[in-house]
């Protein structure tokens, strides 16, 4: 018996020995992986990587406080942005468990003056098919963002205007304000302010004791991250202020990478929901709903959930595939996409599979190479904004893309000879040139721009 019993110890001794190995491998790899994101002031944040039930990383990286140089540590709040979808989403739910609404309700009851009323469920609001105006396209939302709102405020917005397409019918972009309505549901159903009810209906009963609802009224007791944005190539600002009531429903959950990864056990591998309702989160068809992208990844070859989120002076991804029970978190107080390639890479590193690393020029863009770079550069119908023409200027060693729909000029961050990635929405960018060093055409991701000529 105490041959079997030491063999056991033994065993056990190895695979801790086994375990902590693999955690010490990734930590480095993930740390080598993200210094230059860091360094080159791309992100700053928390990182959180659970796999199999044993988290292989927990880290925080750069400052909560630039100005004053404090830290981001594990436990710094973060805004979440439109992963705050998954909680509402979960509120809704949970009314669905005690049955007191239910996924087919027209949502006339709730909202009788939005137009469509009585065609739009429950169901197309958490799907993001609901037709809905977006509020967040409104002329005024600027204005929107700097007084405090409430659900019924922000509905309000929307009411009377025409419907986009047929509720159910497909999804178009992000809806925003299907999920400032579900907000207002809970409350109407609840008969408490927003804030409160995702509390008593999902935070409490999670233990999820450093998650709550930007009402503007909430006073965290731990340090908040303070939130920056892209200043040119390699600097940083801090964010415009906004007023979080703003965004409920849709962007207001302020949350640490820990409060996040025992959300995500709860909902995949315990009883935050009853089996049925889980059943309805976890079914990959439609692709977007609840709070997640969902269904079959060709980067992993495996079912994946997903979401990501971008909000003033924040950015946040968050990962879960089911095969592996792999979680990746990424919180970042830095606005831009980068967290998104940030958390794929690093679900890489965890899988073992390849990824692209980040490695950004440290020197000035010659003199010659911003003369002979700059100008207009037309796309197609099928680019991201369709016909679209971008331009491409320079200030001083730096060049731009100034895009024509008013949203400012991306930087661009050199990575190569002609290479670069667009600092705002993280995406690679080419300058092809022709036998005799002229620019023939700009590739911006999988699309192609080809000069105009000025004359």
């Amino acid at each position: 018996m105490g041959t079997r019993r030491a063999a056991c110890v033994l065993g056990i001794s190895i695979w801790a020995a086994c375990v902590s190995a693999q955690k010490s491998s990734i930590t480095k790899a993930i740390d080598s992986y993200i210094e230059p994101y860091v360094a080159s002031s791309n992100f700053s944040g928390v990182v959180l990587v659970e796999k199999n039930g044993k988290v292989l990383h927990h880290k925080a990286y750069g400052f909560a406080d630039r100005e004053k140089q404090v830290r981001n540590t594990t436990s710094t709040l973060f805004h979440i942005a439109s992963v705050s979808m998954q909680f509402t989403s979960a509120a809704i739910l949970k009314l669905v468990d005690s049955g007191r609404i239910g996924l087919d309700d027209p949502i006339r009851q709730f909202a009788s003056d939005v137009t469509g009323a009585g065609r739009i469920t429950v169901r197309d609001l958490l799907t993001e098919r609901s037709g809905l105006p977006d509020i967040n396209e409104l002329p005024d939302y600027n204005e929107v963002l700097q007084q405090h709102q409430t659900p019924t405020s922000l509905v309000a917005r929307i009411n009377g205007r025409a419907l986009l397409f047929e509720p159910g019918s497909k999804f178009l972009h992000e809806e925003h304000s299907a999920y400032n309505l579900l907000a207002l549901i809970v409350e109407k159903k609840t008969g408490l302010p927003f804030a409160d009810a995702a509390h008593r209906l999902v935070f409490q009963p999670l233990s999820l004791n450093a998650t709550f609802i930007d009402d503007d009224s909430s006073r965290p007791g731990r340090a908040m991250a303070k939130s920056y944005q892209p200043l040119g190539v390699r600097e940083l600002e801090p964010a415009p202020r906004i007023l979080w009531s703003a965004k409920t429903g849709n962007a207001s959950a302020v949350t640490t990478a820990e409060d996040e990864a025992r959300w995500i056990r709860a909902l995949f591998r315990g009883n935050a929901l009853k089996p049925a309702t889980r059943n309805v989160v976890l079914d990959v068809s439609p692709r977007i709903g609840y709070g997640w992208f969902r269904g079959q990844s060709k980067r992993f070859n495996r079912i994946a959930y997903y979401m990501n989120g971008r909000a003033p002076g924040f950015a946040s991804f968050v990962l879960y595939i089911p095969r592996e029970e792999l979680t990746v978190i990424a919180f970042s107080n830095i606005y831009s996409s980068a967290t998104t390639d940030v958390g794929n890479d690093i679900a890489s590193i965890a899988l073992g599979l390849p990824f692209t690393p980040f490695h950004p020029g440290n020197q000035p863009l010659s003199p010659d190479i911003i003369a002979n770079s700059t100008g207009h550069f037309q796309f197609g119908p099928d680019f991201y904004q369709k016909n679209a023409s971008l331009a491409l200027i320079a200030k001083g060693s730096e060049l731009f893309l100034r895009w024509p729909s008013g949203e400012g000029v991306s930087p661009l961050i050199p990575i190569g000879p002609d290479e670069f990635v667009d600092r705002a929405y993280w995406e690679r960018v080419k300058i092809e040139r022709d036998s005799s060093g002229h620019v023939s055409r700009l590739a911006y991701d999988n699309f192609y721009g080809a000069p105009v000529n000025e004359n």
